[in-house]
């Protein structure tokens, strides 16, 4: 199978120094990495994942999720961050957008909208669902909330012991509030590894299990994040692309760009975006550190933010997603009159255009002093899917490794919720405010 490429050539010129002078520093961090001997190193699980994953758990993973095929319209997957981010990037990526499936996958508990949670409680009034509950301990707010209310819907629906059936928890292998419910109830359950955190958590249970639902080939997901590990356990730079990524972005940090956006041209990559921003956003915005990671969707958004990129603040650059092969593309046609001045484009492919608009949109931002890497995907499917998640998490770590710091724990996320349950008047939390 092809794999993806990483383009440098428009962002060379705009380098204080040549990658490969790092080469030294990326050897010694390449074996820091490898031998889990750096900051966080108790997080490193998800490195081999690929190909020592727990197959006992993935055969029950391919059950439950015939099970759930078998008996539901709806799968309600509930989670926030890592725990919903991974599955919906994938869902995104994988899925024709207008194509009903046997089971729909719906998301809950990633934010806590009062309006969104009642809009689906009514829709799922007439459904046959099931529920799919993520999280590591069970209190996350946001998902603890969720499972609340929906486990409390699923009850009156079908009644408290077969409600327990429609229930799949995926949580800590021997603690917490969730596991203790999962254990004390019998819901079918899944584990997120210990040394697995939720951002990197797509090919565990928390990904695969939504996924597979969804009728996807979590088998060739596997596949692609093996071959990709395969492939980026040389740290030369000549042959790892992900480490590659990884030199460029700090180069072009180090000389002064503080931003940088993912911008792909199909819509299928929106959500996978929104998956790379929480990856490397909480990985390495630490310390003071770290380049602020935003997305975009062109050509759509080169009609809004378009301006301020090829003119504003020469602060940023770009990470461009290009797909090499359309499965699927429309031709357009000829008109008599020709009074949109389209006929010069009759009988191409839409996906030419496109192509042209990338080229053309990425000479121009080069003209105005915005670097840009591209990144060539050869397809969607499911195979490139796991090749992708797998080359941006290694390029992740060796990132955050750069900027030293640790690319595993989150502290500041603990900030806002402090504030949150004194002002709710959680036990415990009475003098924050003071």
């Amino acid at each position: 199978m092809s794999h993806i490429a990483l383009n440098i050539h428009d962002a060379q010129s705009f380098l204080s120094q040549k990658p490969e002078s790092l080469q030294d520093r990326v050897n010694q961090l390449h074996k820091v990495i490898h031998e889990k001997t750096g900051k966080g190193s108790d997080y490193l699980g998800w490195l081999t994942l690929p190909v020592d994953y727990d197959q006992a758990e993935y055969a029950r993973i391919l059950k439950s999720a015939e099970r759930i095929r078998q008996s539901s319209q709806v799968l309600v997957v509930i989670g926030i961050g890592g725990s919903y981010l991974g599955a919906k990037a994938g869902l995104e990526f994988l899925n024709d957008p207008f194509k009903k499936d046997a089971l729909e996958i719906v998301f809950a508990g990633h934010q806590m909208s009062g309006h969104y949670l009642s809009n689906l409680l009514d829709y799922l009034k007439d459904k046959d669902f099931s529920v799919n509950v993520i999280s590591k301990s069970g209190t996350t707010t946001e998902p603890a909330i969720a499972f609340r209310v929906l486990k409390k819907a699923l009850e009156e629906k079908y009644g408290k012991e077969q409600a327990k059936s429609r229930i799949y928890a995926t949580t800590d292998k021997k603690r917490g509030a969730l596991y203790t419910v999962s254990k004390e109830n019998g819901y079918e359950m899944f584990v997120i590894p210990d040394d697995v955190g939720g951002r990197f958590s797509v090919l565990t249970a928390v990904g695969l299990l939504p996924l597979k639902a969804a009728g996807i080939d979590t088998d060739q997901i596997l596949k692609g994040a093996q071959d990709a590990l395969k492939r980026f356990s040389n740290p030369d730079l000549k042959e790892n692309e992900s480490y590659l990524y990884a030199v460029v972005r700090y180069l072009l940090y180090t000389s002064g760009k503080k931003i940088e956006m993912l911008v792909g041209y199909e819509p299928n990559l929106l959500y996978l975006n929104e998956w790379w921003k929480q990856l490397f956003g909480e990985s390495e915005g630490k310390d003071h550190k770290g380049l602020f990671v935003a997305s975009a969707g062109f050509s759509t958004d080169l009609h809004s933010l378009g301006q301020y990129i090829q003119e504003g603040e020469r602060h940023l650059f770009e990470t461009v997603i290009s797909v090499k092969h359309s499965q699927k593309d429309v031709f357009i046609p000829e008109e008599d009159q020709d009074l949109d001045e389209l006929n010069y484009l009759k009988g191409k492919p839409l996906s030419y255009v496109n192509e042209q608009a990338l080229k053309g949109t990425m000479m121009a931002h080069q003209d105005g002093l915005v670097p840009n890497m591209l990144l060539s995907i050869p397809q969607f499917d499911a195979y490139t899917f796991g090749y992708l998640v797998y080359f941006f998490e290694k390029a992740c770590a060796l990132s955050a490794y750069l900027i030293d710091v640790n690319p595993f724990n989150q502290p500041g996320v603990e900030a806002y919720k402090k504030n949150m349950f004194a002002l709710l008047g959680k036990k415990g939390y009475e003098n924050i405010l003071k």
